[in-house]
Formats: structure tokens, sequence, C-alpha cells
């Protein structure tokens, strides 16, 4: 029988997609859609990784970070379909920048032995590490270039730098300004540190990660910013007079601030990600923004603000994208009362405020996990692969 050249080229289409999806031979990319989630773990009445990897799924949330490379957690992940961003603490920074050899052992003990089985997408060198105060900073924040170098290379000789993303995530302790949003430029006394890292950002085409809380903006800034303007919520806005740019929130402006010091620095084709953003729902007494309804305002316009896949006002065409701090309220977090509680789930699986997503306990009764505990299924990217093959096939005979 004479295949239709038509019919033959779709088989070779199926076959490629089906082969490509089994081998993993698909580029990955660090971040799929815009939402994604930070799973910091410092408690001790959480629920298992097994059971967290079930509640995220049950949710949807594709993409997370996890703060260290803890193989329970990795292995739990494994064969989910989640994206997750493994990562190098502060601690072990400065021994990865001085030795080749450790940052090779590291990335082959805590990426290469787990992929393609779990999704392993990225990895974060350090958190925070420029810009902060303690006095240990100078050394490590020298360190960090040479340890994102050292990983990254790592990633080269293990024939995994196509898959992996190397990143590094800041806090708006590194600019020296940023209001207005165009005004924003990078602190001269991290600036020499900073520009080489951006190059080699730039070379490798890793973003800017930034970590930003209008939440402790509106904390320490309470009688200059509107509460709306920080919730996401209906207000007048700002207006910035060197860009003629109006902003409806708060985020926009510090991402947008970010922005222009990247301008500034001479890296303006950077794209910003947003590695952490959130409110916390309990807070001490100096912190009376750190409420129930402030966190649920904000989580919720915030998976609404997401979900459109838009950009901001200085990047309208940049999707903007972020992952949500935190997963759960963490009872052993050091610092404020409210550190303790930025969880969208309560440390037994429950939702601390309904934007949308269920708990633990509703998932069996809703039909999306089944009683022994598993979860229900998709058929996924084989799925569609095998169906569209069938389906071809069953109309060449």
């Amino acid at each position: 029988m004479r295949i239709p050249r038509n019919l033959l080229l779709l088989l070779m289409i199926a076959l490629h997609f089906l082969f490509c999806t089994y081998t993993g031979e698909q580029r990955v990319r660090a971040f799929t859609g815009a939402y994604g989630i930070n799973y910091g773990r410092v408690a001790n009445n959480i629920p298992s990784p097994d059971k967290v990897a079930k509640l995220l799924r049950a949710a949807k949330i594709k993409n997370v970070r996890i703060y260290d490379a803890n193989h329970s957690v990795i292995k739990a992940f494994g064969g989910t379909g989640l994206e997750l961003v493994v990562g190098l603490p502060n601690s072990e920074v400065k021994g990865v920048s001085s030795n080749a050899g450790r940052a090779l052992d590291w990335v082959k003990d805590n990426v290469q032995a787990f992929i393609p089985h779990t999704d392993i997408v990225g990895i974060a060198v350090g958190n925070e590490v420029l810009g902060g105060s303690d006095d240990d900073d100078d050394e490590l924040s020298a360190a960090l270039l040479h340890a994102v170098k050292n990983i990254h290379n790592a990633t080269q000789k293990l024939g995994i730098s196509d898959a992996i993303q190397i990143t590094t995530a800041h806090s708006q302790a590194v600019f020296a300004n940023s209001y207005p949003p165009s005004s924003c430029t990078f602190k001269e006394s991290v600036a020499h540190l900073m520009k080489p890292l951006l190059q080699f950002f730039s070379e490798i085409r890793s973003p800017f990660c930034l970590n930003v809380y209008p939440f402790l903006a509106y904390t320490y800034n309470s009688d200059k910013i509107n509460i709306n303007y920080a919730l996401l919520g209906i207000n007048r806005g700002v207006f910035d007079n060197k860009t003629h740019l109006h902003y409806d929130n708060l985020l926009d402006a510090q991402i947008d601030a970010a922005y222009a010091a990247l301008e500034d620095a001479g890296y303006r084709e950077t794209d910003v990600i947003v590695t952490e953003t959130g409110w916390a729902s309990h807070g001490g007494i100096n912190e009376p923004a750190a409420t129930k309804v402030n966190a649920r305002t904000y989580n919720y316009n915030l998976r609404k603000r997401l979900a459109k896949r838009k950009g901001t006002p200085l990047r309208p065409n940049t999707v903007l994208k972020a992952y949500i701090f935190a997963l759960f309220n963490e009872n052993l977090k050091p610092g404020p009362f409210s550190e303790k509680n930025y969880g969208l789930f309560k440390a037994d699986g429950r939702i601390s405020y309904d934007i949308g997503f269920s708990g633990l306990s509703n998932l069996v009764s809703k039909g999306i996990m089944h009683a022994s505990g598993v979860l229900s299924t998709n058929v996924g990217h084989m799925g569609v692969a095998l169906t569209f093959f069938t389906f071809i096939v069953m109309n060449l005979f």
C-alpha cells in the first residue's frame, strides 16, 4: 500500500515529537508559564516531600524553587513533571568558588545524578549574597562570581549546560534607590561586583533574579505608600516624570526600577524574573499590615496579574514571571514574626486563605487525589504524542 505523502509527513512529525519527549532532547526552559512557588523547609511540622509533590501537581504549580539540593525532595519530585530549581546554599559558595573540582562534584551529586527522572532545570548559586550587612559579606560577595562560573563550567563538562540555567537572586539592597523607578541604580558598594556578574549572565543568557516585597516596602513606609498600591488593588497610582509612565501597583514599579538599574549598568537586554514575592498573613506588633486579609488580597491579585502574561510599563512585551514566597508557613524561620507566616498553605497542608487552591485534605473529596493518596494523572506530552501517533496509524490502514 502506498502511503500519501502528507500522512507520511505527519507520521514523521509524530515520531520525532515522541522520540524527543521520551529521550529528553527538548531544550528545557527554566521557567514555564508565569507562576511559580518557593518551597522552603525551615520547619519541623510541614508535609513530607512526596505529599508536597502531590499538592503542587493538584494546584497546577509547575515551577518550584528550593534553597538547597535536598535529595529527599529531589527524589520525591521525580517523574512528576514539576520543574525544579535547586540551590547552592550561601555556606557553600566560597568552597565552590575556590575549587572547580568541588563544583563539579556538587553538580554530579546533586543534579546529574537525578536527571532526567527529576526535571531539574536550574541551579541558584547563593541567595541575596550581594548588598548584605553581615561581617562575612565582603569575602562571600567576592566569591560569588567564581562560584557561578565554576558551577556553569561543571554543567558544561557534564554535558547538561543546555538544560540547566545558572542564576543567583538579589534583594533590593543592591540598589541605591528605587523611587521613582527610572532613577534606580546599583549601589557603588556592589557595582564593582555586580557588573562582571551581569556580564557573565548576559553571555550565558541568564536573567536578573530579584526578590521583591511590596509588603516590606509598605511596612517601612506606610506613611508614604497607599496600601492598595502595595496590594495591587484599585488606586490612583504613581507617575514617573522621567519616563512618563504610570504605575498602578508597587510591584511593577519595583521591577521597572531593576530594569532601570540594569540599563544604567549597560545591560538593557537582560530580563528580570521575580524569584521571591509574597505577603505575610501574621506579624509582630510593628507589622500591622501582616494580616490574613492583606495576604489573601496580595496573592489573589498577583495570581490574576501573572495569569494575564503581560509585562510592566517599562517592558510591556516581556512577560512578568514570579515565584511566590512561600509554599508553607515555616515555624523555625528566624527574624521577625512575619517571616514564619508567608505560606499559601499551613503546616498541615490546609490553605492559609482562599486564592483558588485546595489543601491536602480536600484533594480526595474533589477527586483530584485517590483515597490511597495517589494523584490522578493527565496524559502530558507523552500521552499527546502517543495519541497523535495512534490517530495517524489508524488512518493509514
